[in-house]
């Protein structure tokens, strides 16, 4: 238990725990934003009320997210000056401006535009309201980029020199898009999208299995269905190239995520582990399960391999990362669930290509239904363990190369620190149990089919002219008012 009295362990883990909760309810209202994008636009194409049912049915799942999701992420910024504060004073030149701009730009718009898309169906011009909806996605998804973007450059620092334990800004738009960016933004952006139709897809799957609302929840099933024809395939691409990425730049993340400790040469195949237990103390595996040659194929895609695989052994104790067995395998969970979910993606199309997914022959699928049900919250877990590898495999660096973790933590006693970590944990505990209660609860409720639709018109009941005798009221709408 000396952790409990180790300030840079416990501020790790109180970034941790709170970037961990955090992150889930972006990771839906950057995805979902784009959904409703979607649905809005094909109602005001085809005039189809089902789509304007789903856009006000599911906007109540981005409202809730979007509620947690700022509670959650105030207390993790405030935390750079309260538990890393060095680091802050060290990268505030770039990273602070950056962080800035997705408070002023990329929340404020979303921010701005959000009670338009929830409370303006009936009171603004539908293209105005489709302009706000559009304009929410683009906030929430610009967030991304600009979190996205200074965390690449604690990745791959540059446009920078360090002077004096600060560092000096000497190109800012090479440090903005400095190597590790443009893919970083690309696989997360890919991954919110991807757990947002998943759970999208497993929600409506839960309706079509009870038997409610089959035809409604058939829609957005499909429409789900078939943004993930292209999505998820794409997203293992995005990851690939990323993996080659942290190979050139970051070799000692690599080690670790494959749990290499002997150094193979350029020209030579490095073997692939399936499976191992790494052990940090005696660097090396305790066991494990081998293809031999298939790393470096991996890596490369090519018989002509042009770069050496690294091994831990060949890097010094204390600039690599020791937590191998967590990194090892949170990399093979989102690769897996990667995998799966492409998987599940394309045996749904095989079954639509069947015929199997019309509104009459949907419900019988029940396999199917169930398989998308559990596959509801995996793109979280990919997207957790993901940021795991991104971060932990960066250790022991805060920016990789420049400035140690272990030199970036405030100088507060460590029993203050506990304090506030538990504190956060058990306030975030109570949180995740009103946004599951809250969430089930629309759930439940499932979507207001008569809700009017804007821009028809509405007939008014018979007027009563007798205890007996119900007339039609034929009066125009406006005269009836």
């Amino acid at each position: 238990m000396d952790f409990l009295s180790d300030t840079v362990v416990l501020s790790r883990m109180q970034f941790a725990v709170t970037a961990i909760f955090h992150i889930l309810w972006p990771v839906l209202t950057t995805g979902m934003g784009i959904y409703l994008v979607i649905v809005e636009g094909l109602w005001l194409k085809t005039k189809n009320p089902d789509y304007y049912l789903h856009a006000r049915f599911w906007s109540k799942f981005y409202v809730l997210n979007f509620g947690i999701g700022v509670a959650t992420g105030i207390p993790m910024e405030f935390q750079f000056g309260t538990n890393w504060a060095p680091f802050s004073e060290a990268v505030g030149n770039f990273f602070g401006s950056v962080i800035g701009f997705e408070a002023s730009w990329a929340f404020m718009l979303e921010a701005a535009f959000l009670g338009i898309m929830l409370f303006g169906w009936e009171r603004v011009n539908p293209a105005i309201h489709f302009m706000s909806t559009i304009l929410v996605a683009v906030g929430a998804n610009l967030s991304t980029v600009f979190i996205l973007i200074a965390n690449s450059w604690m990745q791959t620092p540059a446009g920078v020199e360090l002077v004096n334990g600060k560092f000096v800004v000497t190109d800012y738009f090479r440090a903005l898009f400095n190597p590790f960016w443009l893919n970083s933004v690309s696989h997360m952006f890919f991954a919110t999208l991807e757990t947002s139709l998943f759970v999208i897809g497993g929600i409506s799957a839960w309706y079509i299995l009870n038997r409610r609302h089959e035809a409604f929840f058939a829609k957005s099933f499909k429409i789900v269905l078939a943004a993930a024809i292209a999505v998820a395939p794409f997203q293992i691409y995005l990851g690939h190239t990323s993996g080659e990425q942290v190979q050139h730049y970051q070799p000692s993340k690599l080690a670790a995520m494959e749990a290499q400790w002997e150094t193979t040469p350029a020209g030579q195949p490095a073997d692939w582990s399936v499976i191992a237990i790494p052990n940090d103390k005696a660097e090396k595996n305790d066991f494990e399960v081998t293809i031999p040659n298939a790393l470096g194929y991996i890596l490369e895609f090519r018989k002509e391999l042009t770069r050496p695989v690294i091994g831990l052994k060949d890097i010094k104790s204390d600039e690599r990362p020791h937590a191998v067995g967590l990194i090892y395998y949170a990399f093979r969970t989102m690769i897996a669930i990667g995998f799966f979910l492409a998987a599940l993606m394309g045996l749904t199309v095989v079954q639509w290509l069947r015929g199997k997914l019309s509104t009459d022959a949907i419900a019988d699928q029940k396999w199917l239904m169930r398989i998308w049900l559990f596959s509801a919250p995996l793109g979280y877990v990919a997207v957790e363990s993901g940021w795991i590898v991104r971060c932990v495999g960066r250790q022991p660096w805060s920016v990789y190369g420049q400035i140690r973790t272990a030199d970036s933590v405030s100088n507060v006693p460590a029993s203050n620190v506990l304090t506030s970590l538990l504190g956060f944990t058990a306030v975030y505990a109570l949180l995740l149990i009103a946004t599951l209660y809250f969430g089930s609860r629309i759930v439940r409720k499932g979507p207001d089919l008569g809700l009017p639709i804007p821009g028809t018109e509405v007939t008014k009941p018979a007027i009563d002219t007798s205890p007996g005798e119900f007339v039609p009221d034929e009066r125009p709408v406006e005269a009836q008012q």
